[in-house]
């Protein structure tokens, strides 16, 4: 489980001294990952195992950018329930709150980090957040988003076909609506009250708290049963957002001023998409991630014009495996993380 570090292949030499890789390695297979977005905790990551059993890991790693080291510290990897479908942690830069990690499988659970002292640095269970008042079980959470704007908003979407939206500071559920007509594959918040959602009836939606009764068709893809399973909202930009149909190798971005009519398709993978993530510093620019081991960044800056024989990446990295998870890093934008396989890599961009 150590870290190895290689400088990506660049043209410039004076790049190429930046340029860098880190690869960790888990004992496990990877999905869930997040980056820490805390000042004071550069280069901290969450991930998560992918194991076909009810015991599944969390462990919390961080890069030592003297010797290049990624490590995982002990007292900070924990036990958690069925392997969670993704890990956040808490929207907060400046330090203000808790320092919390949230994680969804069967429940959405909310924990508590506590590092500041090495000798007794631990991770204790704070919430555990059951969306189902019927009953003690509930349809799996199959992601979440938390709210940058008002931290203490989460949204679960959950193959119910519900979206829920809890406040976690009371520990209470806001809203909860039947978002979709199939389960709910993804959910993105798109600012304080509103959220989009995506679902195997192969809509995007988009909802607003303050009119819970309706929701806004934006896309629908064309052919009938193909699901759409992930959802970026652009946070540069609003007006866009960028979704993955099921087993395809596309990307479809599309402008919720004009619903139905994708602005354009990404076409350069060679297999399944599994990951989107927009900049977080430039509206204009997107990672793509799939099961072609290939990881690319797009300059979307010519959305609105045709481009013949479509665009191409700006940037392609082939991972070792295929990679199922991708996040960039909002406090670091120069950084880009992603997972295959048992490997953890950050990657400066």
């Amino acid at each position: 489980m150590g870290a190895t570090t290689d400088p990506i292949l660049d043209p410039s030499d004076e790049q190429q001294k930046r340029s860098e890789i880190y690869t960790y390695e888990a004992p496990w297979h990877i999905y869930a990952m997040n980056w820490s977005v805390r000042r004071d905790k550069k280069y901290r990551l969450a991930i998560a195992s992918l194991l076909e059993q009810y015991p599944n890991r969390v462990e919390i790693v961080q890069l030592d950018d003297t010797n290049g080291e990624i490590k995982s510290d002990p007292n900070l990897s924990f036990e958690h329930p069925y392997p969670p479908t993704k890990a956040i942690f808490i929207p907060d830069k400046d330090c203000h709150r808790p320092d919390l990690l949230a994680t969804s499988s069967d429940f959405l659970r909310i924990w508590r980090i506590s590092d500041s002292d090495e000798s007794q640095s631990r991770v204790e269970l704070k919430s555990l957040l059951n969306g189902n008042k019927n009953s003690e079980y509930c349809g799996p959470i199959t992601s979440f988003d938390w709210n940058e704007a008002e931290p203490r908003r989460i949204g679960t979407s959950s193959i119910d076909t519900t979206c829920t939206i809890w406040d976690i500071e009371k520990e209470t559920v806001d809203t909860q609506l039947i978002a979709h007509d199939k389960e709910v594959y993804d959910i993105a918040w798109g600012g304080v009250g509103v959220f989009a959602s995506v679902s195997a009836d192969g809509s995007v939606r988009v909802f607003d708290l303050r009119d819970k009764e309706h929701s806004t068709i934006i896309y629908e893809s064309s052919e009938p049963d193909t699901p759409l399973v992930r959802l970026g909202w652009n946070k540069q930009d609003p007006r866009y957002m960028a979704t993955i149909i099921m087993d395809t190798a596309k990307v479809v971005v599309l402008d919720i001023r004009f619903p139905t009519l994708p602005v354009v398709e990404l076409q350069r993978h060679q297999a399944s998409v599994n990951a989107i993530a927009w900049a977080p510093h430039s509206s204009c620019h997107i990672c793509t991630a799939g099961d072609d081991s290939q990881a690319l960044i797009w300059d979307l800056s010519s959305m609105g014009q045709p481009v013949e024989g479509g665009l191409d990446p700006i940037l392609a990295y082939t991972a070792g495996a295929e990679i199922e998870q991708l996040q960039w890093s909002s406090s670091q934008p120069d950084w880009v993380a992603i997972a295959f396989s048992t490997k953890l890599q950050i990657l400066r961009v």
